[in-house]
Formats: structure tokens, sequence, C-alpha cells
């Protein structure tokens, strides 16, 4: 099937199954390499992007389902404004990455929530995070990157 997808504000043109997941749309088709493969279930967070806005798990969501809908990637995330900008900082800054694998979706997670939450509780930061995880376990320089944008942005 062949369908058209806006991915960082560009189009982009699809011939794929209408089942085949937008993570390897994004990956095989568009070239973005950046959102990653981790579980395939939806379950680890590393596939996270946004379409309109909202978190998704790209793995298990079929592309064509999304057809009219801005989707962003982390490769398109810093255009997005000062929220995006402010988590990337704050991760470079607190040194939060490891093996780096899972920081795309951390990251897109993050960004999720400080674009409605600016001054978010721990609870707050647990549950927009809760199923992305970490094999590094990095998760307090996460927390702590995630306060230090939100501080950045106040």
């Amino acid at each position: 099937m062949a369908f058209e997808l806006t991915i960082n504000g560009k189009a982009v043109p699809v011939d794929a199954p209408d089942d085949m997941p937008l993570l390897w749309v994004l990956r095989d088709i568009a070239g973005l390499t950046g959102t990653k493969y981790g579980c395939g279930m939806a379950q680890c967070g590393a596939c996270t992007v946004h379409v309109a806005g909202q978190p998704i798990r790209s793995c298990v969501t079929p592309a064509s389902a999304l057809v009219g809908q801005p989707i962003t990637t982390i490769e398109g995330a810093g255009a997005t404004g000062p929220v995006a900008k402010a988590v990337q900082d704050a991760w470079v800054a607190g040194a939060v990455a490891q093996c780096g694998y899972c920081q795309s979706g951390q990251i897109m997670s993050a960004i999720a929530l400080l674009d409605t939450n600016r001054s978010p509780s721990d609870d707050d930061i647990d549950a927009a995070m809760a199923g992305n995880l970490c094999r590094c376990a990095t998760y307090q320089r996460i927390r702590a990157a995630i306060k230090a944008a939100a501080t950045a942005l106040a």
C-alpha cells in the first residue's frame, strides 16, 4: 500500500504493508535510525516517538494508521521548541547516557512530560517515564535531568 506520512515536518512517501510498524518505516524507509528497536512489544520504550505531540511506541503502531498526523522522532525533536532543547541540554550536562541505546526513547518521553507539566513531581516523572527501561540503570540521572530541564524552563 502506498501512503504518505508527515515525519519531522516533511512529507515522506511510504510503500509498505498496512500493518508495517512505524518503527520499521522510520528506520528502513525514511532512514531515521535514532529511534531504536528494543523489545517489539511496547514494553521497553526504546522506540518512543511523538504523534501529534503524544508519546507512542512505534514498534507496535501500524504506520498506515498515522496518515495525516504529525510524527516527530528524536532527529526532529530539536526543532519542536524550547522544551526539547532544555531536555537535550540537561541530558548532556548530566551525563545521563551510558550505552545510550534507550536514550532517544527516554528523551522523547521526557519532552512529552515537560510539554504538559513544567514542574513535575517525582510521582509525575515516574508515571511519565514508566515503561522506559534502561539497562544501564541511569534512572537517577534521568530524573535529575528532567528536573534540571524543568528548572531551565521556569
